[in-house]
């Protein structure tokens, strides 16, 4: 079949690639000339295992092709994927459909014989029925049908998911539009991936139904963390204990300091504000995104905590700057609150990460990039753990205790354990778990702060009563 996809950013690549190793004829288009230059040159403007390869060998076989002229790609396709941005809009949170807006009527003046127009997007509610009433304003005369069509990809297992999903979510109103759908995703067939076929409106809630309940099964744990810092539990061992429940399941239970990238924030708010438009309103999720944005920035108080409670004059290294591994994606990275606030605070901040430095630099430009993890702890007061690469798994920790000021390991990612890090002679802070200020298993002193507002004095001196007697019972100085 013959696809057109506007848009060559995350989805759009991806999934214009995915369908041409399938065996249709994909014509990616952007308005972008250099963007599209580069990538019929071969280079890949993000960073994601494997798609280099995929879009090279299917531009050699003549499967996927680039183009910055939407009338050929439109007008001989049988599937048109809208694939554009929908970022945050700036002052009310909702999402920008400004850029589906102008694909549609752009894509209206170019159609020919029937058409289905896919929105692939993460759209709210009801974004379909416009972009019909758009096009069919526009060309009174043309023979369409706008399906809802979303994406559930993990950045960093993108091919993958494409080829292998958990499920395929088909919503449309004309039943010619779900022949064809069935047709673009055959060859799927063989993996048996399952097929919902919905209604238009209930596959464009499912994407966001689906990202805020990953979200907040993501800050129940990191509470979840809280709770067991201050009781002496472990986290991992409790998301184990609960994620053998099926009804549970295992994945997303992992504590760390936040969601980011460039769906969970954007979508939890669009959820919200889509919500309240009518008047049905989400708390749960709302207090996920609330959560969430207090609990990135916390995690520079526990590096303080860590050092004494003052990070004054102090070199803090931090390894991994993307939101997740295997992508250079920047986008509401924890990383980022958690510079700001470390240099808040008075640090200097020394970073190296894999893949996404050269994003990094865009939106923090005020820290010392470094080639390897070994050149970043050089001097370095603390080394944390902000990224969870393999690259940081297997670390040798004699080097780099021979180059740090002070050999302070907080791992945001509970990448190690603690008693493997106090042997080679390092104090651990993890996330969640009661290891946490061992060094060589002798007692350290540690600092309490508060994060009680000056109005929460009583509060305030409960938490401080509790953190003195658990102290106390581990033998730890406070």
């Amino acid at each position: 079949m013959r696809v057109a996809m506007i848009g060559t950013g995350y989805v759009g690549l991806v999934s214009g690639a995915c369908f041409a190793d399938f065996g249709h004829d994909v014509t990616c288009v952007d308005k972008d000339k250099e963007k599209i230059a580069a990538l019929e040159r071969g280079v890949i403007p993000i960073y994601e295992p494997g798609l280099d390869d995929l879009v090279k060998h299917n531009s050699r076989e003549g499967r996927l092709s680039f183009s910055v002229d939407l009338t050929e790609a439109v007008g001989s396709a049988a599937a048109v994927f809208i694939a554009v941005g929908t970022p945050s809009r700036r002052g009310d949170g909702h999402a920008d459909l400004s850029y589906i807006y102008r694909a549609a009527r752009e894509i209206a003046e170019k159609l020919r014989d029937f058409t289905v127009i896919v929105t692939k997007s993460t759209v709210p509610v009801g974004t379909g029925d416009e972009v019909e009433r758009i096009i069919r304003e526009a060309r009174p005369d043309a023979d369409f049908a706008v399906v809802s069509n979303p994406e559930f990809l993990r950045e960093g297992a993108a091919i993958r998911d494409f080829k292998h999903p958990d499920r395929i979510v088909v919503g449309f109103e004309d039943e010619r539009a779900r022949e064809v759908m069935a047709e673009l995703y055959r060859p799927l067939y063989l993996n048996a991936a399952p097929i919902l076929y919905t209604g238009r409106r209930t596959a464009e809630l499912t994407k966001y139904a689906a990202n805020a309940f990953l979200a907040t099964k993501i800050t129940f744990i990191n509470e979840i963390a809280d709770l067991c810092e201050k009781i002496g539990a472990d986290v991992q061992e409790v998301a184990r204990g609960i994620g053998l429940d099926n009804r549970i399941g295992t994945k997303f239970l992992h504590a760390g300091p936040g969601f980011g990238g460039s769906c969970f924030p954007k979508d939890t708010q669009a959820l919200i504000k889509t919500a309240q438009d009518y008047a049905a309103p989400q708390r749960i999720v709302e207090a996920v995104l609330a959560v969430n944005d207090v609990r990135k920035r916390a995690m520079a108080r526990k590096v303080a905590i860590a050092l004494g409670g003052s990070l004054r004059n102090k070199t803090i290294a931090l390894l991994g700057l993307t939101f997740k591994p295997n992508t250079d994606d920047m986008r509401e990275a924890p990383a980022i609150s958690v510079v700001t606030a470390l240099q808040d605070m008075g640090a200097t901040v020394h970073a190296y990460d894999p893949a996404g430095m050269d994003q990094a630099k865009k939106v923090l430009p005020d820290v010392t990039y470094c080639d390897t993890p070994y050149s970043c702890a050089e001097g370095a007061d603390a080394l944390v753990i902000v990224t969870e690469w393999e690259q940081f798994r297997a670390l040798d920790f004699a080097r780099l205790k021979k180059s740090m000021k002070s050999a302070h390991l907080i791992d945001l990612r509970n990448v190690y354990r603690a008693e493997e890090v106090a042997r080679q002679g390092f104090s651990y802070d993890g996330i969640g778990r009661p290891n946490s200020h061992v060094l060589n298993d002798e007692p350290r002193v540690v600092t309490w702060l508060s994060a009680a507002g000056p109005s929460s004095h009583a509060e305030s001196a409960r938490e401080l009563e509790a953190f003195l007697a658990h102290a106390d019972e581990r033998g730890v100085g406070a």
